[in-house]
């Protein structure tokens, strides 16, 4: 009898093995997803598991609910491969020494427990194998980056490539486009895509896509502590640089203004002494590092004309577009009309037009361009809903000078009810209470309807709404996206207007 126990307790642990290493190899999947959603950053990653912390040891669940999956290139497949061979390791030393036990059930409860063990130990598995696998990926990632930057060298040496940095707290990818778009016709451009602004991504856009073919190279530059920006305007070696804005984003990783200052400032530090900085003299912050700036220096905006080089004035907004004035201190003035929303993206376009200008464009060339360019994805984009619904898609990404600027947008339709959907803001560290607080109360000044995605995560903006007298039967609390669309459906008629107000950082989950 003791002998069939014996064997049956020896299959129960060869089952439970087997399900053991299905769990782990799918689980693994997980955390490789939000580690490389964080940029293979064991710090950024840490915080993570911080914030999430019973999903990340939780056993079972295999999917994230983030909208970026998991892509598997080269490192993700060596980062895999090493911390599965630690478990492996890990398993082999284990058996040795539970064949040290004369006792052989306790040889099993040994194993039993070892392996509940080490199916709660992945995250710190991730953390482990990538501190493994770091220096081997920062010699590869070296290689990458020396031959993108040589190549930008050479390139601007034998064929007189051109290089626009952007960088900015907010508004450098709108910047990015709207410039690609203003200078098309008149050079031939290479940019980046989407919001490709780190070391690696530029490396691979330079080393696969960048040839001698082009006049321009407009690189987004972007950075999460001090010390990026050099990382990466020591890679593309700018021949102009733009500061779009600064404000309070990843505050968790930069903890004060000042440190964002100093790191977008990198960018102007890095020009050479020919270089042209080119300042958007509206953001308090900005105008601070162009006013200290002692380089060739470009200030545009939309007040305190005076000062300025470039500058949009009788701007008008409506609920199609908006008109201006644009004025160039030294080649006069020119009425233009544009697409884009809000008096904000005027402010973008200010930026455009001074790289455009300063490149050698006529305001009548930079007034066509005005008219064709469009807006970019998830960045304030007009969309006709169903039903006759208007949608204003400004889901990219938030910060609160961002919103307050899509709630004034949204101020302008006068027809229908206005409806705001957000999850809030995030990563403003120990601001983000505060801030989403006071949005709150904005959002009560024009919104019909707000639907909080998000129970936790809202608290602040429904306080902000309630302190605002905001009648609490219009607000509309969620957990997901999905399930804030089905709460539209029941609320909107013909020409309401939607604001969908932020999206939620890849690797976040509440």
């Amino acid at each position: 009898m003791d002998k069939t126990k014996l064997i049956i307790e020896f299959v129960v642990y060869i089952v439970a093995y087997i399900a053991w290493r299905v769990l782990i190899t799918a689980k693994a999947k997980y955390h490789l997803n939000i580690i490389q959603l964080n940029e293979y950053d064991n710090d950024k990653y840490r915080d993570w598991i911080k914030n999430n912390f019973s999903k990340a040891y939780s056993p079972f669940n295999e999917k994230t609910d983030s909208k970026t999956p998991l892509v598997m290139t080269d490192r993700a497949k060596r980062l895999l491969a090493t911390y599965l061979n630690i478990y492996r390791g890990l398993v082999t030393v284990v058996i040795l020494a539970i064949l040290c036990f004369t006792n052989y059930r306790i040889s099993i409860y040994a194993g039993i427990i070892f392996l509940l063990i080490a199916l709660f130990m992945q995250p710190q598995m991730m953390i482990v194998a990538n501190a493994i696998n770091l220096p081997k990926e920062k010699k590869i990632n070296m290689g990458f980056y020396t031959s993108a930057q040589e190549k930008i060298r050479r390139l601007k040496a034998e064929s007189g490539l051109k290089v626009i940095g952007i960088t900015g707290s907010f508004g450098k990818t709108s910047v990015k486009f709207f410039t690609s778009t203003m200078l098309d016709e008149k050079f031939r451009v290479q940019n980046t895509p989407s919001s490709y602004n780190t070391p690696m991504g530029l490396s691979k856009v330079i080393n696969n896509e960048l040839d001698s073919s082009r006049e321009i190279f407009l690189a987004e530059l972007g950075a999460y502590k001090p010390g990026e920006i050099h990382e990466v305007a020591s890679l593309v070696q700018p021949d102009i640089g733009v500061i779009t804005a600064i404000g309070p984003t990843h505050m968790q990783m930069y903890k004060t203004i000042e440190n964002i200052m100093k790191t977008k400032y990198e960018l102007i530090e890095d020009l050479d002494e020919n270089g042209t900085a080119i300042f958007n003299y509206d953001n308090k912050y900005v105008r601070e590092l162009a006013d200290k700036t002692t380089k060739k220096t470009i200030r545009y905006g939309t007040k305190d004309f005076m000062k300025l080089d470039y500058y949009a004035k009788d701007i008008e907004v409506s609920e199609r577009g908006s008109t201006f004035t644009l004025v160039s201190k030294e080649k006069g003035s020119i009425e233009c009309t544009t697409k884009l929303l809000g008096e904000h993206s005027v402010q973008n376009l200010l930026a455009s037009v001074a790289i455009g200008m300063e490149l050698g464009m006529s305001l009548e060339e930079v007034k066509d361009r005005i008219e064709k360019i469009e807006s970019v994805e998830h960045r304030l984009n007009l969309i006709e809903g169903q039903g006759g619904v208007i949608v204003i898609d400004d889901a990219f990404n938030s910060n609160p000078v961002g919103f307050r600027a899509a709630l004034k947008v949204l101020s302008q339709f006068k027809d229908g009810k206005k409806i705001i959907v957000t999850p809030g803001m995030v990563e403003l560290g120990e601001m983000e209470e505060e801030e989403n607080y006071k949005v709150g109360k904005e959002i009560a000044k024009v919104c019909d309807y707000a639907i909080l995605v998000g129970i936790k995560r809202t608290e602040p903006i429904r306080r902000g709404l309630l302190d605002s007298k905001f009648d609490e039967g219009r607000i509309i609390s969620v957990r997901s996206l999905n399930d804030a669309t089905s709460e539209l459906g029941k609320i909107t008629a013909p020409r309401d207007v939607v604001l969908f107000e932020n999206d939620l950082p890849d690797s976040y989950e509440e």
